[in-house]
C-alpha cells in the first residue's frame, strides 16, 4: 500500500505539448487584439465613436489592460493606423521585390493606389481631419504620418523614379485621388487610364 506521503510522479514536458507562452508573448497577443480592435472600430464608427470602452469590448480585454498598454485614445489610434501602414507597406515591398522589367513601374503604382485607398484608409483620413483641432492627437500622429511619407518616398524612389519631385508629384496623385475616391466612384477603368498615362510620362522622362 502507497503511503498517503508518498509523492506522486511529475509530468515531465514532451515534444508534443505546447510550449507555455511568456510574459512577452502574451502582452504582444494583447496589443495585437487592441490595434486590431482600433482599426475595426475607426472603420465602423469614425474616429468620435472609437472609445477606449468600445475598443476593449472589442478586443476582449479588460480596461485595465487597454490603459495599461495605451494610456490614452489618442496614442492607442496612432499606434493602430501606425501599425497598419507598416504592415502594409511591407507586403507592397514583399510585393515589388519580385517584380523586373517593364512592368515594375506600373505594377507598383497600382499597389500603392491600393495602400492610399479603400475603408482604412478612410478612416486614416478622418484622422487627419480630427488632429487639426485636437492638439493630443495631432502630437502623436505627426510622427507616424511622416514615417509612413518616408517609407512611402522609399518605394517610389526605388520602383518608380529616381527624380524627387516626380517621386512627390507621384504620392501627390495617389494621395488626392485616395481622397477623392471617398466620395466619387473611381471605377477600374478610370483608374487603369489614368496610371497608364502617368506611368507613361514617368518612363518617358528617364
Amino acid at each position: 500500500m502507497r503511503s498517503g506521503t508518498e509523492t506522486q510522479p511529475v509530468a515531465q514536458p514532451t515534444d508534443t505539448q505546447p510550449a507555455r507562452r511568456t510574459q512577452a508573448d502574451r502582452s504582444a497577443a494583447t496589443r495585437q487584439r487592441l490595434l486590431d480592435a482600433t482599426l475595426a472600430c475607426l472603420v465602423d464608427a469614425g474616429y468620435a465613436g472609437t472609445t477606449t470602452t468600445a475598443v476593449a469590448q472589442r478586443a476582449g480585454v479588460s480596461r485595465g489592460a487597454q490603459l495599461h498598454h495605451y494610456g490614452t485614445k489618442e496614442k492607442l489610434v496612432a499606434a493602430a493606423v501606425g501599425h497598419l501602414a507598416d504592415q502594409r507597406a511591407a507586403v507592397v515591398r514583399e510585393q515589388l521585390a519580385g517584380l523586373a522589367g517593364e512592368n515594375q513601374l506600373r505594377r507598383t503604382l497600382d499597389l500603392l493606389a491600393d495602400l492610399l485607398s479603400g475603408p482604412l484608409y478612410a478612416a486614416a483620413v478622418e484622422l487627419w481631419v480630427a488632429a487639426r483641432s485636437d492638439p493630443a492627437l495631432r502630437e502623436v500622429l505627426i510622427p507616424v504620418e511622416a514615417k509612413l511619407a518616408t517609407d512611402l518616398r522609399e518605394l517610389c524612389r526605388e520602383y518608380v523614379t529616381p527624380d524627387p519631385l516626380l517621386q512627390q508629384m507621384t504620392l501627390d496623385l495617389l494621395l488626392g485621388r485616395g481622397v477623392s475616391g471617398l466620395l466619387t466612384d473611381w471605377n477600374a477603368t478610370q483608374r487603369a487610364r489614368a496610371l497608364d498615362a502617368w506611368a507613361s510620362m514617368l518612363a518617358s522622362r528617364e
